[in-house]
């Protein structure tokens, strides 16, 4: 598919706005509209999922198998402020009442957070009631394989069910993933090996990095099985990916994997007129397989289960409304910082996690002085 017809249809699937849409004074020539004509003119569930217990259940894209609605975000448990037997506790807690999706990454705090994850997974059985996720920086075959083979180490299993290449964040991220040597290959081969079960990848600074992504993946023929993107009530306004990738994913069986409900709690303190609660319906409200919420203490965990017992599917009338809400906070993207500013970006500000150039790139760069 040529890049021009792939990017006006995936911007046109969207329903986005053309030029003279409200909040954009000039439309630069060439690039998808972010800003929708009509911001609740999304995509939303068409089943809730399957209630269990305290939890809904809904299929992991394509596939059969089916994860929870709320995903345990790995970043927190690793935080100084978490300890070891609180991780533990957090983990144990939430996978008995129902969560089994488990967010992680192998560069959050230092390896701390898959350390603490493997230690709460390994006890009692409870690596074998999850679906386990974690996410690589490297960008060529050799790094993103050692960082595999750590992950596997550190979270004591012999597999992880989904593994992502992390912050798709640069227009070259994609180039450099599905490079000759490049972390593709080391994905491929894991998979081969049984390290790892199914491909996804994440990112959180622009819906059109995303679509480049999918874009190059579909230049070469692979489908991604998952992707993970910020959806909120501020992203619905600015740069969204709710409204840019989301529709694409649906369409082709990815698995939408929903984070930054709360950013980390910057989005909270916009002191918009919304309650925590609202904001887990939102992103509850679209057609994603989960929602994956940092949790690091017994109120964060009782409010992922409350947000799902109380969630009642909304219209899009019931949506606008709660969009209504978070518009005059969310034009700018002031509260979305892993959008406008370096504060989320890992891999910017230690390039050494993405690795070496590939070796075909390092015979054709120039020296550079």
């Amino acid at each position: 598919m040529e890049r021009r017809s792939f990017l006006q249809g995936a911007v046109l699937g969207a329903g986005l706005a053309g030029a003279g849409s409200a909040g954009a004074a000039v439309n630069a020539p060439g690039l998808p509209q972010t800003r929708p004509q009509d911001p609740a003119d999304l995509p939303f569930v068409a089943d809730p999922g399957e209630m269990r217990g305290e939890m809904l259940y809904r299929p992991f894209g394509r596939h059969a198998e089916k994860i929870s609605a709320i995903g345990m975000g790995g970043f927190h448990l690793g935080k100084n402020a978490v300890s070891d037997a609180e991780a533990t506790r957090l983990i144990h807690a939430g996978i008995e009442r129902g969560i089994t999706f488990m967010d992680n990454c192998w560069d959050y705090n230092e390896g701390r957070s898959e350390l603490r994850m493997g230690e709460a997974l390994s006890q009692g059985g409870y690596r074998d009631k999850v679906f386990l996720m974690s996410k690589m920086d490297g960008r060529t075959r050799d790094e993103a394989m050692r960082q595999i083979d750590t992950s596997l180490k550190r979270l004591r299993t012999d597999r992880i069910d989904l593994v992502q290449h992390h912050e798709i964040l640069r227009y070259d991220d994609p180039d450099r993933v599905f490079a000759e040597g490049g972390a593709m290959e080391a994905f491929v081969e894991a998979k081969k090996q049984g390290k790892l079960r199914y491909i996804g990848f994440t990112g959180h600074k622009d819906p059109r990095i995303h679509l480049q992504m999918l874009e190059v993946a579909a230049e070469r023929g692979f489908q991604f099985d998952a992707v993970q993107m910020p959806l909120n009530v501020m992203d619905a306004h600015f740069r969204s990916f709710g409204h840019l990738v989301l529709p694409y994913l649906v369409q082709n069986g990815i698995a939408p994997l929903a984070m930054k409900t709360f950013g980390d709690g910057v989005i909270l303190k916009s002191d918009a007129p919304i309650k925590p609660l609202e904001y887990l319906h939102f992103s509850l409200n679209l057609p994603v397989s989960v929602v994956i919420t940092g949790i690091q203490n017994q109120r964060d965990l009782d409010q992922a289960f409350e947000a799902v017992k109380t969630f009642r599917p909304m219209d899009k009338a019931k949506v606008a409304e709660l969009l209504g809400r978070s518009r005059a906070y969310a034009l700018e993207g002031k509260y979305e910082l892993f959008k406008t500013s370096a504060t989320f970006d890992g891999t910017a500000k230690n390039a050494a996690w993405l690795g070496e150039d590939v070796p075909g790139v390092q015979k054709l760069a120039p020296t550079m002085e």
